[in-house]
């Protein structure tokens, strides 16, 4: 894929979401991104295309992909929070809809909570997932049932485990790790630019890893 391409954006008008969006103007990239509020419609731009919709919409989120040549989501519940199933909920449509469009790259976001079977979480990361299976069970399952989907789609899926995001123009080295999360913390600015190069790179195609800053 060249830099010139159209990419759909899910979730960026999110904390993380707008680092994002932003980054991937700054490459070149044309941006088609998914608006659920009229009133965070971003700055105009001659590469950026908003279509105003709903992810849980199915021929909103057709819009949002046709034509488009990869897939990137920074979803998350937003405000008005959106109901705690979304993730997996919206999983299905998008990647039915990108099935049915030809679309392979789908590259998107999750908590570290999400657990994959060659997993050797650290017993600090072993609490953090069991104290958000018991604060937030129905979200946390969903996201668990997302990785479930996208293993299971046949795309060239990317999941990128998160710690916590820090919202900063900082760009510090990234590490990352495909068994447990050796970092505290993400700046948006550094993830932005790391999900901006899967876009172009095979080497995380189906794969889960953590990435956190150095």
């Amino acid at each position: 894929m060249k830099s010139n391409q159209k990419i759909a954006v899910i979730g960026g008008t999110g904390k993380s979401g707008t680092y994002l969006v932003k980054e991937l103007l700054s490459r070149n990239f044309h941006v088609n991104l998914l608006v659920r509020n009229p009133e965070k419609i971003p700055e105009d731009s001659h590469n950026l295309t908003v279509i105003l919709g709903d992810v849980l919409a199915e021929n909103e989120v057709e819009k949002l992909i046709q034509g488009c040549d990869a897939v990137v989501s920074t979803l998350g519940l937003g405000i008005p929070a959106s109901t705690s199933d979304l993730f997996e909920k919206a999983s299905l449509i998008i990647l039915k809809t990108m099935s049915s469009f030809g679309i392979k790259r789908y590259i998107l976001t999750t908590g570290l909570n999400v657990t994959t079977p060659s997993d050797q979480k650290s017993e600090k990361n072993l609490l953090a997932t069991a104290w958000m299976e018991q604060t937030f069970p129905i979200s946390t399952q969903s996201k668990q049932n997302e990785y479930e989907l996208i293993l299971n789609s046949g795309l060239d899926w990317t999941l990128v485990r998160l710690p916590m995001i820090e919202l900063t123009d900082l760009k510090n080295p990234v590490g990352t790790d495909l068994k447990d999360c050796k970092g505290n913390s993400i700046s948006a600015t550094s993830l932005a630019a790391f999900l901006a190069d899967q876009i172009h790179s095979g080497q995380f195609i189906q794969k889960a890893p953590f990435i956190f800053n150095l």
